[in-house]
């Protein structure tokens, strides 16, 4: 009941515009981020949202921050199957990268919360992540004459749970990644920064035989639908149907972006495949018959040069100055 008050009270009203400036230039080829109205981008916002993900005031018992599971360095995913929250409980899904996260028009691998500011508060009350309360978290930062300072500065109030959706759904907007090899040749054509196996995984990637791009195109490598990729015949997480409550739902997740996949092991929505090998030996050999699987996962196979072919293309969706860049360090 408190969650649905605060979700009330928070986004009543809530409606997005066309953001009049963007943090920096982005990358050739992307669209414009839409930032919503009365969270438009500023230099305030973001350094307040930044310090608040990498806090550990975030969770109830200040173990954790929201980098504990999606790191930096992997491209803000987890390298675990499914985190740990506090009191070293488990989580029940594999962390999703954060990666061009401001693109996406729905949020959680299931999809039930329609935007990033909403998002915020899943981690915050859930029992196995931050198992908090948004209302203390506030509290907390109201003792903390920097957090009240910044507060002021970012949003002209104090910290209340206003702020802190906003504050860290700013700094998430920021994470755009489009510096990979595969974008310097295909938007800034530099011909020669791919070699011949990789150009021959792309042209196999985006190939009618292969459909990879039917479900993972786009400049994010994801169209965001949700869909069954057979890796059970029961799954014990009911996916979408958890929100829909519609049997034709169960069992289906969000696809993930493809972009820095060489970052974001293990894979699938649980972690419960370790490789990118392991993947294509999945959808090659090792699809099941889910009663709501993708019609797009016909019968197919690779064979082992077209494996290698894909792997050495995925490989070229990884951008290492995005992973690298100081920007999204934690301040020390």
């Amino acid at each position: 009941m408190l969650i649905s008050f605060i979700v009330f009270s928070l986004f009543s009203g809530f409606s997005f515009q066309d953001p009049q400036e963007t943090r920096s230039k982005l990358p050739k080829g992307f669209p414009e981020v839409i930032y919503p109205e009365g969270n438009e981008h500023t230099q305030e916002r973001w350094a307040l949202g930044k310090k608040l993900f990498f806090d550990p005031i975030m969770s109830d018992d200040g173990s954790i921050s929201c980098s504990s599971c999606h790191a930096p360095e992997l491209a803000f995913s987890d390298d675990l199957a499914m985190s740990i929250g506090v009191g070293n409980t488990l989580g029940t899904q594999n962390a999703p990268s954060l990666t061009n996260v401001a693109y996406h028009p729905y949020f959680t691998r299931a999809g039930g919360v329609p935007t990033l500011e909403m998002q915020i508060l899943v981690p915050i009350q859930e029992h196995n992540e931050f198992n908090s309360n948004i209302i203390e978290i506030a509290e907390r930062m109201s003792n903390d004459e920097e957090y009240v300072a910044m507060s002021q500065a970012a949003y002209e109030r104090g910290p209340d749970a206003f702020v802190i959706t906003r504050a860290l759904a700013c700094f998430e907007r920021s994470l755009i990644s489009g510096n990979s090899p595969y974008d310097r040749y295909t938007f800034h054509k530099e011909r020669t920064v791919l070699n011949v196996l990789e150009k021959e995984g792309m042209e196999l990637f985006f190939s009618e035989r292969a459909q990879c791009s039917s479900c993972h195109g786009g400049f994010n490598f994801t169209d965001y639908s949700f869909q069954n990729n057979g890796l059970y015949i029961q799954y014990p997480d009911s996916g979408k149907l958890r929100f829909t409550r519609k049997e034709s739902d169960r069992a289906l997740f969000k696809v993930p972006s493809l972009r820095n996949n060489g970052f974001t092991a293990p894979y699938m929505h649980d972690g419960s495949i370790a490789s990118i090998e392991e993947v294509l030996d999945h959808y090659s050999e090792g699809i099941r018959k889910h009663e709501n699987l993708s019609s797009q996962l016909k019968a197919f196979h690779f064979s082992k040069k077209e494996k290698k072919q894909l792997i050495a293309f995925l490989g070229t969706l990884n951008d290492p100055s995005f992973v690298q860049d100081p920007r999204f360090k934690q301040d020390l």
